[in-house]
């Protein structure tokens, strides 16, 4: 898993004049203050680990990202909380998106997803002629361009959207869970290419089309100053 964002993500593109990169400086930027520990949760343990990231620039934004991973012994999955604050005086918007790339063996032409029913849609006219295989994994394959989904994932009850991929060949599945209110879009990256053979399942405030894109269709988010956001999902490995 890596992270996309804080301040833009998706492709480069210009934004009121600014020149924006692919995917913002997250995964670039060092951890600080850097703690672990453990501690009982009633009757189970838990462990984790955190760190600071900040990202900051004169006369720009001022964005300090707080991450804890935590994970339960006897359990096969990890949590990941993020809070997000704006220490700057002036709102800055606020893009975030968590690459969970899955690749060989787990990945491979047996693989199925499970999920509840929703709504997908292809980003381009690159992904339009797949959307009817968007479930399907093909073998490794010269020649293969990458294809974009954007899945509006239900949430249940308790707020949690989730989404599983499956390998009967293994016997095994992973599944990722993420509170639908703060991260309401699933965004699949499908690359079936020799050599590039990878599943990404991105949680996501936003989508991958740049945040000028964002803001001329109204969803681009912001935080106030002194406001923060809190952000968490769940990744989780079973077999059977």
């Amino acid at each position: 898993m890596t992270g996309c964002g804080l301040a833009h993500l998706g492709a480069p593109n210009e934004d009121e004049g600014e020149s924006l990169g692919l995917h913002g400086r997250l995964s670039l930027l060092p951890a600080r203050h850097v703690q672990s520990g453990e501690e009982w949760q009633g009757d189970e343990c838990c462990f984790w680990v955190q760190g600071q990231m900040r990202q900051a620039r004169l006369f720009g934004e001022n964005l300090r990202l707080t991450r804890r991973v935590s994970c339960w012994l006897g359990q096969s999955r990890l949590s990941v909380h993020d809070r997000v604050e704006n220490l700057a005086a002036t709102p800055s918007p606020l893009m975030i998106l968590y690459h969970i790339n899955l690749g060989f063996p787990l990945l491979d032409s047996s693989c199925q997803f499970v999920a509840q029913p929703h709504a997908v849609r292809p980003r381009d006219n690159v992904a339009g002629p797949g959307i009817g295989e968007w479930m399907r994994f093909q073998p490794p394959t010269l020649g293969y361009s990458e294809q974009v989904f954007y899945h509006d994932l239900p949430a249940g009850s308790d707020g949690w959207a989730a989404i599983t991929l499956r390998n009967p060949t293994l016997n095994l599945s992973l599944t990722v869970r993420f509170q639908k209110a703060t991260l309401p879009n699933l965004i699949q990256w499908k690359m079936m290419g020799e050599g590039a053979y990878v599943l990404g399942l991105e949680p996501a405030n936003c989508r991958v089309e740049g945040r000028s894109s964002e803001r001329e269709q109204g969803t681009l988010q912001f935080l106030q100053p002194g406001e923060h956001r809190d952000f968490t999902l769940e990744i989780a490995v079973d077999e059977g």
